[in-house]
């Protein structure tokens, strides 16, 4: 594997663990982060952090955005300290946040315009959650043009296994689509749960069953247990599943398509967001829907 100077903006959940396999994998890791007690692990493993964007432009030949979405990474590019104002050689920009497949176009175009070119924008989402993470195991979806995306691969192979979906804004799609099932597969074993107690059915044994079948699948192996013991501790929040969901239906809605099921599983996640349980785990929907089918 080559190794690069590598970026991570945010080394939240997700972005800490995905820091610590690229500089197992021997990258020259430069981290940023609000506050620096943020990056402390990996600044332990011999990253450096850096609070002024303008120097990871110029420092830096693969710069990752691991950010909530693109509103946060906004305030970072420009102004004399900014991203863009640092890049002076061909660098590319990886966003790895979940967010529309049209608003990384218009970035790509925008950062394209201030940096001449040299600054490139590649989207690889990633799926397999904190543990995925964690184990150097992600699903990264890849999309750009063939050379920054081989660039972006390149680097990513350290967290997982990243695959070259198509141009700018198909790894988003892709994403898109995964975040369709994981929301509504959530929902329906959610129900499957509330199905089987009001028949007195144990719910660990109904789970394991579907387990073995065509019911199986990796949101059931990951939230099966807290969904039978009850724990809605958060390993990722709830409420993000209607920002993923909306995004999923505004891109349908672009090629003049709907989408029935996510539409109905949005009005779920919008609704239990509503009733304050956003910051709870995904497996809160089995909450949501025993209050509400019990009003």
């Amino acid at each position: 594997m080559t190794t690069s100077r590598v970026a991570l903006l945010g080394p939240g959940k997700m972005g800490a663990p995905m820091g610590h396999q690229l500089i197992a994998a021997g990258h020259q890791l430069t981290v940023w982060a609000r506050r620096e007690a943020s990056a402390a692990a990996l600044t332990a493993e011999g990253a450096v952090f850096e609070a002024t964007p303008r120097i990871i432009g110029q420092t830096c030949d693969v710069i990752i955005d691991m950010l909530q979405d693109l509103t946060q990474l906004a305030p970072l590019l420009d102004g004399p300290d900014g991203l863009l104002a640092g890049i002076e050689t061909p660098t590319v920009l990886v966003v790895s946040s979940t967010v529309a497949p049209g608003d990384v176009r218009e970035l790509a175009r925008r950062v394209a315009v201030a940096t001449e070119d040299l600054l490139q924008v590649v989207d690889a989402p990633v799926s397999g959650g904190e543990a995925g993470a964690k184990a150097g195991t992600l699903s990264i979806m890849v999309g750009g043009d063939d050379e920054p995306a081989a660039k972006a691969i390149e680097v990513l192979k350290a967290c997982g296994t990243p695959v070259h979906c198509g141009p700018l804004g198909a790894g988003e799609v892709v994403k898109a689509c995964n975040q369709m099932i994981v929301g509504v597969t959530m929902a329906a074993l959610a129900e499957a749960a509330l199905l089987a107690e009001g028949a007195g059915v144990d719910v660990a044994l109904m789970y394991s069953m579907l387990a073995k079948g065509w019911g199986g699948s990796a949101v059931l192996n990951a939230k099966h247990a807290k969904v039978e013991q009850r724990d809605y501790s958060n390993t990722g929040a709830a409420k993000f599943m209607v920002k993923d969901l909306k995004i999923a239906l505004g891109e349908a809605a672009a090629s003049s398509r709907t989408l029935p099921i996510s539409s109905k599983a949005l009005q779920i996640y919008q609704g239990l967001t509503e009733a304050g349980l956003g910051d709870d785990d995904l497996a809160v929907v089995h909450k949501y829907l025993e209050q509400i089918t019990a009003e």
